[in-house]
């Protein structure tokens, strides 16, 4: 049975809950974060995307409102993290926030921004702004995670328009993992996994002989060793 002393403290709870979102995306082979720039409370500081669960929200439902909000697309990759509930994490009010991360195609995106927001745009992930709260480790986090998942799953399709060629996947990799891979044992890898199929066109872009485009097989998540 619950003390006199606790049953006060619990009345006098004011939490409010929130969700932010890491929105990654790959622009010329390199790694970015859409940031929007404050223009209340924190004035010119630069944050994720992200606002107070309403009343007839999930959390899930709540982040995929704000990444459509922010982004224009819904059919993505979006994966919950972490919760974050340092006491201090916002100056201004007690507020736990659910992460989340969102993977999707620059191509496909509208920015939008708000009445609350100055801008909005992408930031390469290695050159981040002073964020404001404690929105720089969410996106370390979130970052680190990535790296993680787009290792085991098949979470790239997310990253590339519906059909693409060897090479912008192989792109995908290396810009999330930062490093280098072996053009032949890259492509040997994803085909022999089976998660990709050849379609019957080729790309058009560029300088370079026409390659042979690919789509995945399902956008279902499936649990594979890639690297």
């Amino acid at each position: 049975m619950e003390s006199k002393d606790i049953k006060e403290e619990h009345g006098k709870q004011n939490i409010k809950l929130a969700v932010d979102c890491s929105i990654f995306t790959v622009i010329d082979g390199e790694l970015h974060i859409l940031l929007i720039k404050m223009k209340e409370k924190l004035t010119d500081l630069w944050a994720l995307p992200g606002g107070l669960i309403n009343n007839n929200e999930t959390a899930d439902s709540a982040a995929r409102r704000i990444l459509n909000q922010q982004t224009g697309v819904s059919d993505v990759y979006l994966e919950q993290l972490y919760t974050f509930s340092e006491l201090k994490r916002d100056p201004f009010d007690r507020v736990i926030s659910v992460a989340y991360f969102a993977l999707i195609p620059a191509e496909s995106v509208v920015l939008q921004t708000n009445p609350r927001y100055e801008d909005v745009r992408w930031w390469k992930m290695k050159e981040l702004p002073k964020l404001a709260y404690d929105h720089k480790k969410i996106a370390k986090y979130s970052q680190k995670r990535l790296k993680w998942k787009i290792s085991y799953t098949n979470s790239a399709w997310s990253l590339l328009p519906e059909e693409f060629s060897l090479s912008q996947l192989q792109d995908i990799y290396e810009s999330i993992l930062e490093k280098k891979l072996d053009k032949r044992n890259f492509r040997k890898r994803i085909l022999g996994l089976k998660i990709i199929e050849p379609t019957d066109k080729k790309s058009t872009f560029g300088a370079h002989r026409p390659a042979m485009l690919y789509k995945f097989i399902t956008k279902k998540p499936k649990i594979i060793e890639i690297i």
